[in-house]
């Protein structure tokens, strides 16, 4: 709260949004506008004006009139046009002569206004010609003497007074000089669209070569990019593209002891052929991969690369600087573990280290030797286990050259760690969405996402699948599971992947009873792919993937909202566009095995729209549509033929 000191009066408190009171940033996208809210009051019955100021950081201060709201809340909005970094913040002054007009105006209607009374006004007016400029000083001057006229009679005086001109005038030229300014600058990070809507699909590029058993390259997974950008995918993220160590490598299906063929896991980055700037020999050089990064963008698609802060035994880290890793007392370097899991393949880094400014600025380095080569997004692996320190410097200093790029973090840890990640930079989040698996538990986590605080610095991307993760759900619940996740995924945020080709075939068994882990897992084997499978999901990906497209509701998750249905295995929810003009209504079945119906309420009103009956909603998956003619309506869902049905409203309906 700013409490005024001196003489100025006007109190300012609980500015919103304002994250911890102001050290981090909220987030926009470009071409978002921000609303701002603000609580402002003087002591007394004195008129109060306040006003947001904002601008791009280093540039020219704007301002804008906030709106009285009733019980002394204020709200304005401005427009953030380009990505990086834009400042507001609010200061309010007591409104002299706003105070006055309204007195005025009341005596005069009560017929007991005095010739003091007017010539208060005239002389706040005389104080205002003196800040105004020429033109408006010389207005300004002749009502002032039209309010000094005492030959005229009061009733004329007074509406001159409380005329538009004059108010205008002196609104336009307001006395300042007791202005209480909030006492924080607070900021907006404002990163382009795909920030806030994208729809990333991750492959592992030595599984892409056409001919089976063979490592594949990066030309291989060229030749993959026509059937990614078939399925309507913007990203495509590749693990780590780095040399594997050869030091306790791992085998298939997480072997401790690999065979003398097996390419390890790309986790464990670094061997005597370089570490996070060197590629992998077996798929292709440098060149090979900037052709790669231009022959994507000829989709309209972009690279994403998973920067993993970890190293093999084998790294050239190891060697050079063992002093930016741990040593155990017996003269070892200590590995990663996760008891009873020990993963012996990497090494941690430590963020203690006495070289931690070498280090940050080496790691650093990595982000900068992508970036050159075109990279402008990255997936990072266990940002959660580095210090958030050094996050918050690399990506401050990263974003503020390269304003353009995108930082997916990939921590599934407690939710305020989560959550800090997301405060002090990283532009989107995974989440816990995959072990979210009813109804009622999707109502909780979304409404927290997207009604508090939250929604003003963390971004989720939802994913049903990773190449760790195969939940019990997709395990057990066959195609419609699948089916009715991904459209989840796909609707309920505006970010969100799969892994593939995994996903779309419908790859669902596990290690082991109880795991979570693929069995053959592709993180420890090349693994041949035989796409366009008759039970495959392509086409309902790729359907769902156009409708996010095409339908501006979905690119955003503040205007979720969900709707009352009287079946617990069904969950309704909508999201309209900004103009109303655009409303989709997603019903999805979360029953895999049994065909589920139940009465959903929704109406044209609940979003906004004219509220009338009949109404038409149209599934955009199967074209077919609906007369619905009240508040509840009738829908079922068969597991065996579409777990889902997502509706637009129709346009033009009465």
């Amino acid at each position: 709260m700013s409490v005024p000191t001196g003489r100025g009066r006007v109190v300012i408190d609980r500015v919103f949004p304002e994250i911890d009171c102001g050290a981090f940033p909220v987030k926009r996208v470009q071409g978002d506008d921000v609303v701002v809210d603000a609580d402002a009051f003087a002591d007394g019955h004195d008129a109060v004006r306040i006003v947001l100021r904002y601008r791009r950081s280093g540039g020219r201060w704007a301002e804008t009139e906030m709106e009285a709201l009733g019980n002394d809340r204020y709200r304005a909005s401005f427009r953030v046009e380009r990505p990086g970094i834009y400042e507001y913040t609010v200061c309010g002054w007591v409104d002299h002569f706003g105070s006055w007009r309204d007195g005025l105006t009341k005596k005069h209607a009560a017929g007991v206004e005095t010739e003091v009374d007017l010539l208060i006004g005239a002389d706040l007016v005389a104080a205002g010609a003196s800040r105004a400029s020429a033109k408006d000083a010389s207005r300004l001057r002749e009502l002032e003497a039209a309010l000094r006229d005492d030959q005229t009679l009061h009733g004329k005086r007074v509406r001159v007074g409380t005329s538009p001109e004059l108010t205008r005038l002196m609104d336009a030229h307001p006395d300042r000089s007791l202005q209480t300014d909030y006492p924080r600058r607070l900021a907006v990070r404002v990163d382009r669209e795909r920030a806030a809507f994208s729809a990333w699909y991750e492959v592992f590029p030595r599984s892409t070569s056409p001919e089976p058993g063979k490592h594949g390259t990066f030309r291989d997974l060229m030749n993959r990019l026509d059937y990614i950008a078939e399925l309507g995918f913007d990203i495509v993220y590749l693990p780590p593209i780095h040399p594997i160590g050869h030091t306790k490598r791992k085998g298939k299906n997480n072997a401790l002891e690999a065979g003398p063929n097996d390419p390890g896991s790309p986790w464990a980055i670094g061997s005597e052929e370089g570490g996070h700037k060197a590629i992998h020999p077996e798929l292709g050089t440098y060149e090979d991969f900037t052709a790669l990064v231009k022959a994507t963008a000829s989709y309209g698609m972009e690279i994403a690369l998973d920067i993993a802060f970890q190293c093999s035994p084998d790294h050239p880290y190891v060697r050079e600087h063992p002093e930016w890793f741990v040593l155990r007392p017996d003269g070892t370097v200590q590995f990663a573990e996760n008891p009873p899991k020990k993963y012996e393949d990497i090494y941690p880094i430590n963020f203690e280290t006495e070289d931690w400014a070498a280090l940050w600025e080496e790691l650093k380095s990595v982000f900068e030797h992508w970036i050159d080569a075109g990279v402008r997004v990255f997936r990072v692996d266990n940002p959660h286990t580095k210090a958030y320190g050094f996050w918050q410097w690399l990506i401050g200093d990263i974003k503020s050259r390269y304003p353009d790029v995108i930082f997916l973090a990939e921590a599934f840890t407690r939710p305020r760690r989560m959550y800090g990640l997301a405060k002090l930079g990283f532009t989107q989040s995974y989440t816990y969405f995959t072990w979210r698996n009813t109804p009622a538990e999707l109502r909780e986590y979304l409404t927290e996402l997207t009604t508090t605080e939250v929604a003003e610095y963390f971004r989720p991307n939802f994913w049903p699948n990773t190449p760790d993760i195969l939940h019990e759900d997709l395990q057990l619940g066959g195609r419609a599971a699948f089916m009715a996740r991904y459209a989840l995924a796909a609707t309920l945020s505006s970010n969100h992947g799969i892994y593939g080709p995994a996903f779309e075939l419908v790859e669902h068994t596990p290690r082991e009873p109880g795991s979570e882990e693929y069995l053959n897992s592709e993180k420890y084997e090349v693994r041949d792919w035989e796409l366009h499978q008759p039970h495959d999901l392509t086409a309902f990906i790729s359907t769902i993937n156009k409708v996010r497209r095409d339908n501006p509701a979905l690119h955003r998750n503040r205007n979720l909202r969900f709707h009352a249905v009287d079946n617990a295995s069904l969950l309704c929810y909508s999201k309209a566009s900004d103009d109303g003009k655009n409303v989709i209504l997603v019903v999805v079945n979360m029953d895999y095995h049994a065909a589920q119906s139940g009465m959903v309420e929704f109406s044209p009103a609940a979003v906004g729209r004219a509220h009338t009956f009949p109404f038409t909603v149209r599934d955009l998956l199967s074209d077919t549509a609906y007369t619905w003619n009240g508040y509840w309506n009738f829908v079922r869902l068969d597991p065996d033929e579409s777990p889902v049905h997502l509706f637009r409203l129709e346009q033009g309906v009465r």
